[in-house]
Order: C-alpha cells, then structure tokens, then sequence
C-alpha cells in the first residue's frame, strides 16, 4: 500500500489529487521550468520583435509613413511633397 503524502505549505498543484486528463491538458502546470527552453524563446521573441522594428525603420529611412485608412488598418505610403 502507498502511504498518503500531506501536502506541505509550498507544494501547489503537485499535491492535489486531479485526473490524468487534467495533468494532460494543463501540462504546463506541473511540469518544472526549463531554463534553457526560456531562454531559447525569449531569444526567438526577441529576434521577431527587432525584426519588425528593423523592417519598419527600413522602410522609413526609404521615404514611407505609416498612414491609417478609412477602416483603421495600415498601410506604408511615400511620402509626397507638395511641390511636386
């Protein structure tokens, strides 16, 4: 016979009693965090987000503006001057 284990102050999730389903589902609730996975993502958000401002900042250096339609989106434009 397995003994009963009491929950200590510190245990969270790990201690209740849930089903397979639920431990299935909501994986990440019980599984330890992974150092290295954390950072290999944090890396591969951060390479999006500096692409996304290096595109923009691209196409702003070539003359664009980001300019709002009648809808809301957004959409790039060059930028015109009134002399020509």
């Amino acid at each position: 016979m397995s003994e009963k284990k009491n929950p200590a102050p510190g245990d969270g999730l790990r201690s209740l009693r849930t089903t397979s389903l639920f431990r299935a589902v909501n994986f990440e609730l019980y599984a330890k965090p992974n150092i290295a996975i954390m950072a290999v993502g944090l890396v591969a958000l951060a390479g999006c987000a500096g692409y996304i401002a290096y595109m923009r900042s691209k196409y702003e250096g070539l003359g664009y503006y980001g300019a709002l339609k009648d809808d809301g989106s957004e959409h790039f434009e060059k930028k015109k001057s009134k002399w020509d």
